[in-house]
């Protein structure tokens, strides 16, 4: 459960605070670090897992609300939903994307970190199936969202890893706040 771990870096530096962006969807969430995180910056998050006993440690945090789902079992859980943030990390589950990009709101943001390939030297995922291919994201979400930053290669915290970082806004009109104002960071 990658709930009881301290947020991920990269999902810090991206998810900035409330502005035109109000909702977040933690997904394959765990214990939900991120939704966490998120309720505690302002934003209104949904998290969602097929653990109920996980999600039932984010039953008094307020700001968010869970559902329990099998992501890989049954049809995309959020078709008639949208978010302005998606947050995805250490889950791989490649028939997801299309549907995690239509329930992004016009310029809504995908943040999204896991494991590639050369991982396996490392332990666990070492299997292929969850590990994604050399610039995978790029491509996957090519047609439908805007590259915003992308990363990869080998980390050391938490742990040491080979991963790749991706951030992607959907395509069309940008609001004027999108980016994070240079003046607020200190």
């Amino acid at each position: 459960m990658h709930g009881d771990e301290a947020p991920s870096s990269w999902v810090v530096r991206w998810l900035g605070t409330p502005g035109a962006r109000q909702s977040v969807l933690d997904l394959a969430c765990g214990r939900g670090r991120h939704a966490r995180l998120a309720a505690e910056r302002g934003f209104a998050a949904t998290a969602v897992d097929r653990d109920a006993a996980a999600l039932a440690t984010l039953s008094e945090v307020a700001g968010v609300r869970t559902k329990i789902a099998d992501l890989e079992g049954a049809p995309w859980p959020f078709s008639s939903a949208s978010f302005d943030i998606i947050i995805v990390t250490n889950y791989l589950h490649r028939p997801l994307f299309e549907g995690m990009a239509q329930s992004l709101r016009p310029s809504g943001m995908l943040i999204y970190e896991t494991f590639t390939l050369g991982n396996e030297r490392h332990g666990r995922p070492s299997n292929p199936a969850f590990l994604l291919k050399a610039g995978e994201l790029l491509a996957a979400f090519a047609g439908s969202l805007r590259v915003v930053a992308f990363e990869e290669g080998e980390v050391n915290a938490p742990k040491p890893a080979i991963v790749q970082r991706y951030v992607g806004v959907r395509l069309g009109a940008l609001p004027d706040d999108w980016w994070p104002n240079p003046e607020r960071l200190d």
